[in-house]
């Protein structure tokens, strides 16, 4: 491997997807990332579906776990947890999200790896982290969309609350824990000392919810929901159109907005003391909405976003998946690949969205079938064949 992170070695103890996601991503990079999955079963999303591949393989599973190798391992079993152990001691990296304090039962947590390898970084992530009245409760990104005050914010305004379309919560956590690992490998560059790292789903939600946080930590006034509308930006929001279209109108100051006044054959509302500039236009947003919700039924969504552009106004289409995946854009940026599987399999994949100059991103293994590389990787560890054959029939991988 030629990638940014070659010569990194992680164990993926991780299911489902927060931790999945970041080891996919160390992946992509460069790193070698071993997959332990439990024997016969695997990774509970492999039967998340449909849709699936011919063998029965979910698309849920498919989207993060490129570039892996797949070892199947019962670690409830004195074999498995040694099996794991020679593992963790010749890697960089070990990447799990059992429930608090669900691996100290088996020699697995970080304290007994650290003994035999203390240049391990152990990354961690659950629900709510080691720490806190919550620390022994299963994390799950709906509710803790909820909890962090994100479906508060998300959903039309006179509706119920709504959860955002794909479990970003889980997402924002495979990201930040990518992050703080890459931290603690250039750390370690410096001392030679791993370190551990705790990561929760609740904090990096409540992190992710950016201005909006702040806007409570510094206003002190509960935000509202305001369904497609920005909460410090007017007009920021979906407009309907004629014909029943729809698109973003993305204002974010006030010569666009100007500019917007123009388009329309309004140009008096940008003189109006009420919406001349953008804290005056929030002030106002009961006002100016409805005008401007008027003037774009006039014509159609095209025309709109085409005069829009022109303008050197922020604007833009909202595409159903495939829409998006037919955008000249994706196929520019080389945002869609295939890869193939080792039985000859062709698997679409969504490409990692870095692009890296000097160190770009390889793909070396198309997501892996269970237990593919199980044999091979305890051979390389120093088990012969005939205790390999013994471990599998006694179910032990």
């Amino acid at each position: 491997m030629t990638g940014a992170l070659a010569g990194i070695k992680v164990l993926d103890l991780s299911r489902v997807l927060a931790g999945p996601w970041c080891g996919q991503l160390l992946a992509d990079l460069g790193a070698e990332v071993i997959k332990v999955e439990r024997p016969e079963t695997g990774d509970d999303t492999r039967h998340w579906s449909p849709p699936s591949l011919p063998d029965g393989t979910a698309a849920y599973f498919l989207c993060a776990n490129r570039g892996k190798k797949s070892i199947t391992v019962d670690i409830t079993r004195p074999e498995g947890q040694e099996i794991i152990r020679k593992l963790a001691e010749q890697a960089d990296v070990v990447l799990e999200n059992y429930k608090v304090g669900g691996l100290k039962k088996y020699g697995l947590d970080y304290d007994s790896l650290k003994a035999i390898n203390p240049r391990l970084i152990y990354c961690s992530i659950t629900g709510f982290g080691q720490t806190g009245p919550y620390a022994q409760s299963p994390g799950y990104d709906y509710i803790v969309q909820g909890m962090s005050g994100l479906m508060s914010v998300t959903g039309p305004a006179d509706g119920e609350p709504h959860k955002v379309g794909v479990a970003v919560t889980d997402l924002f956590t495979g990201l930040y824990a990518s992050n703080a690992i890459l931290a603690a490998l250039m750390a370690r560059s410096r001392t030679g000392e791993g370190q551990y790292i705790d990561m929760a789903l609740f904090d990096c939600a409540l992190a992710m919810l950016a201005n909006i946080n702040m806007n409570w930590l510094i206003g002190q006034q509960v935000p509202p929901r305001l369904g497609n509308a920005h909460p410090n930006i007017v007009p920021y929001q979906v407009f309907k159109t004629a014909g029943d279209g729809h698109f973003i109108l993305a204002c974010g100051n006030d010569r666009q907005f100007k500019a917007v006044c123009q388009v329309i054959g309004q140009p008096e509302l940008a003189d109006d003391p009420r919406f001349a500039s953008n804290p005056q236009r929030v002030a106002h947003r009961t006002e100016i909405v409805p005008l401007l919700a008027a003037a774009f039924l006039q014509r159609s969504r095209d025309e709109w976003l085409q005069q829009l552009d022109q303008a050197g106004v922020p604007c833009g289409p909202i595409n159903t998946v495939d829409e998006a995946f037919r955008d000249p854009q994706i196929r520019a940026r080389a945002m869609e690949i295939e890869l193939t599987a080792a039985n000859g399999q062709k698997i679409p994949q969504v490409a990692c969205p870095i692009k890296l100059s000097a160190t770009p991103v390889q793909y070396h293994q198309a997501p892996p079938s269970l237990g593919e590389h199980t044999n091979g990787i305890l051979s390389s560890i120093g088990y012969d064949k005939v205790y390999i054959k013994t471990l599998s029939d006694n179910k032990v991988i």
